[in-house]
């Protein structure tokens, strides 16, 4: 009974679904998070009889026979549309207005990519993750610092004790990729870039395209918590469905076994 199988793939399809909104849901209040859409192809498929084939009497068929085989996973793609903006009023809170990712120094010193602008000082005065990772290009902020000004092209400067001119301590930068949904996600935060991705393209902050920096910001989630759970409504009725469609073929088994 093709049903059987074709329907339990419905099923599976649909538990994956589910999984995706799940993730999604539960990171609705986290920084930066982009969320995932499950996209599915259909399977192959049996060919009864060829579309355009000739019959018997020599016409051709229009349309032809091929019957279905189920559903499976295609990706599970992350959509990259911008958060909202959330005002914090903290200096060193930063958001980007547009199209880059901050670049960050893991303690392997590999490089990996974030929208996560909430970043922190070391005892050393560098800006860093709330992990420890450093920030990069790598700048010192003074520990006599009695304020941090970050403009919108990622200059960064302070003011110190005992001075009330302004000294630039360093410069920001942003970096893009040709398919940021070719990133590969590894928690905290954080992307790596893939051969599906292309290489970052540093660039500075709202210039050439770059978003530029907001100071005193935080992006917050792109997940639609209404959204999500009318995919979650639809994807339990396919379930639904589809288990409906199990017991019909389990069903007509038992008539046909009688």
């Amino acid at each position: 009974m093709r049903a059987l199988f074709t329907a339990a793939t419905g099923m599976d399809a649909q538990q994956i679904r589910i999984d995706t909104i799940a993730n999604n849901l539960a990171n609705v209040g986290t920084t930066g998070f982009k969320r995932n859409r499950a996209e599915f192809q259909d399977l192959f498929y049996e060919t009864l009889q060829d579309p355009g084939s000739e019959t018997s009497a020599g016409q051709i068929l229009p349309s032809g026979s091929q019957v279905g085989h189920g559903v499976a996973l295609g990706s599970v793609s992350r959509v990259h549309a911008a958060g909202d903006r959330i005002a914090t009023q903290r200096d060193l809170d930063l958001a980007i207005d547009g199209d880059g990712f901050f670049q960050i120094e893991l303690p392997s010193g590999d490089l990996a990519y974030t929208r996560d602008g909430s970043f922190q000082l070391g005892p050393d005065g560098a800006l860093l993750t709330r992990t420890g990772a450093a920030v990069q290009p790598n700048l010192q902020i003074p520990i006599d610092a009695q304020n941090v000004t970050i403009l919108e092209d990622g200059t960064v400067s302070v003011t110190v004790a005992g001075s009330t001119t302004p000294t630039v301590v360093g410069q920001l930068e942003v970096v893009r990729f040709a398919n940021a949904g070719g990133l590969r996600a590894t928690g905290g935060n954080l992307f790596e870039a893939t051969a599906a991705s292309g290489d970052p393209e540093v660039g500075t902050p709202g210039l050439e395209g770059f978003g530029g920096i907001s100071q005193g910001f935080l992006e917050s989630s792109n997940v639609n918590m209404a959204e999500e759970l009318v995919h979650l409504i639809l994807a339990q009725r396919a379930f639904e469905v589809n288990s409906r469609v199990i017991e019909t073929a389990d069903e007509m088994l038992q008539r046909a076994t009688r």
